[in-house]
């Protein structure tokens, strides 16, 4: 029988907080990775030619993970507030820190990009004023449709938000669908064949015609790979049945993520340049790649949350800290590492010193950011923070989560 009242799984907790602390180190490797695009750019990059190995094994899969554990959070509070309650719930916890993290907590990163190209004189405050002005006359080759005013990493607060609508439209669909027998009695191998096939769907017909771009409108490739994850990580949380045969089949699922990442990684150095070359003119090759890909994407979502069932769904003390710190954190941290790296780049430390130094400033920034922003309520509200709990008890009762 589906669940319907469902305790708390610290295992989504966990797999919330690493999610998190990892897009920190990534967002770090971002700097110094060569060849992959960011906002400021060390010049050590070929120093890591290395990086992109490393940095491939979660870039497929990292943030898909994200939206998944989101919409098993979801699924998990969802029966304990009305529909429009819910919404609010989400709407504060998102939207608000979305426009305080774009006019406030995103406008250095701009302005540090901007300088290190040489396409501003220094100057932060007469930055800021151009750069909350939709109509500014300011480096209009990179204005979008509000100017120079962007979200940067923060994209991923207003995609949550959009599909939280969306599923908070059809919940009463979805949590038929979810109680519905034939659902139920699914097998988990069918099920997963059935999302591999959606994926490698959605990998064929939109990734080359709408690369991501995360602005709502045209990034539809983007939308059919993470509102898929969303889905099915609620309806997942509503299928005991699945989680249990996710949490035995872990290690063939980390097999499976392992292989998969090998063969890209070793196709990456050209070990199947002749199977390579047929990508554009063959189908079959073509589909053989999606299928690989699409399969070691699940695999890696499913291994994770396997072992995490397996061994993480228990309380600790560093959740009742991370359970509130979580979207704080993941506000600043992009910041913090482009402000560091822009101002440690004239010091021409070693690159490995540099890179420790970057993240030692980066999560002390984070703490030292969220130790102010809950003892202040007005930055407490623009964070999306709930009311102080009364007790230790009461931290680590369910609320509407960031993911």
């Amino acid at each position: 029988m589906t669940q319907t009242t469902k305790p708390r799984r610290y295992d989504i907790d966990w797999l919330r907080t690493l999610a998190f602390g990892l897009l920190i180190v990534y967002h770090l490797g971002m700097y110094y990775v060569a060849d992959w695009g960011w906002h400021i750019k060390s010049p050590f990059q070929a120093e890591f030619v290395w990086l992109q190995d490393l940095m491939i094994l979660t870039n497929p899969w990292r943030m898909s993970l994200l939206f998944f554990i989101s919409g098993i959070a979801l699924a998990l509070v969802a029966d304990r507030y009305p529909p429009g309650q819910l919404l609010r719930l989400r709407s504060a916890r998102l939207l608000i820190p979305l426009l305080f993290g774009m006019f406030v907590v995103v406008a250095p990163q701009p302005y540090f990009e901007a300088l290190d190209q040489n396409l501003i004189q220094p100057g932060f405050w007469a930055f800021w004023l151009d750069y909350i002005n939709p109509w500014t006359s300011l480096l209009v080759e990179h204005h979008s449709a509000i100017g120079l005013l962007t979200w940067n990493h923060l994209w991923f607060l207003p995609y949550l938000w959009l599909y939280s609508l969306l599923v908070i439209g059809l919940l009463p669909l979805l949590n038929h669908m979810g109680q519905s027998d034939w659902l139920r009695r699914l097998n988990g191998r069918w099920a997963l064949l059935a999302v591999i096939s959606i994926q490698l769907c959605a990998w064929y017909f939109l990734k080359k015609a709408y690369p991501s771009s995360h602005d709502v409108v045209t990034d539809w490739y983007n939308h059919a790979k993470y509102l898929l994850v969303f889905i099915g990580g609620y309806l997942f949380a509503r299928q005991g049945n699945w989680w249990q045969q996710v949490i035995a089949w872990r290690h063939v699922f980390l097999g499976m993520a392992v292989a998969g990442y090998g063969f890209l990684v070793l196709d990456r150095h050209g070990a199947f340049s002749a199977l390579a070359a047929l990508f554009d003119t063959n189908l079959a090759v073509k589909l053989l790649y999606g299928v690989i890909g699409a399969t070691e994407y699940w695999a890696w979502i499913l291994a994770v949350v396997g072992l995490a069932g397996h061994y993480l769904n228990r309380p600790s003390r560093l959740l009742r800290y991370t359970d509130k710190a979580i979207l704080p954190w993941y506000m600043l941290h992009q910041t913090l590492i482009i402000v560091a790296a822009a101002n440690l780049k004239s010091w021409q430390l070693c690159p490995g010193i540099e890179a420790l130094l970057i993240l030692l400033l980066t999560c002390s920034g984070c703490y030292i950011g969220y130790e102010i922003i809950r003892r202040v309520a007005l930055l407490r509200w623009l964070c999306g923070l709930t009311s102080r709990p009364a007790s230790a008890k009461t931290a680590l009762a369910p609320q509407a989560p960031l993911a």
